[in-house]
């Protein structure tokens, strides 16, 4: 796995706890888009890995199904899962400085324009 490779996914983890931090959201809002349009990976593979970071709280069983598939890449996971800690933190202690109506708008937006690029963008 090239260095660059490495920093995307620690960059992915990071954004996504950052946003998770701050207004509840990661997963599927920022995990998935970004493996599927900046790591190039299918919508089964980027959703079992996604389900591979989640997967002490929320996705044990949906991830070995994904395992057994080969439909999951362990290693962008958990370089993801570390960096998405580090993020988590750093975008709650932001969130807790921000007005709740701003935080809320945040949110809409943030779901919006990754609807909309969802929408119009096609992939590889």
């Amino acid at each position: 796995m090239s260095t660059s490779i490495v920093l995307l996914l620690i960059l992915i983890g990071l954004v996504a706890g950052v946003f998770s931090g701050m207004i509840g959201i990661g997963g599927a809002i920022i995990i998935i888009p970004a493996l599927i349009y900046l790591l190039h990976l299918d919508q089964h593979t980027a959703q079992g890995t996604s389900l591979a970071i989640m997967l002490p709280p929320i996705g044990l069983l949906a991830v070995i199904n994904y395992y057994k598939a080969g439909a999951m890449n362990l290693k962008f996971a958990l370089i993801i899962a570390v960096a998405f800690l580090v993020g988590g933190y750093f975008g709650s202690r932001i969130a807790l400085n921000i007005p709740v109506e701003s935080l809320r708008k945040v949110f809409a937006t943030v779901l919006f324009l990754i609807a909309l690029r969802m929408f119009f963008v096609k992939t590889a």
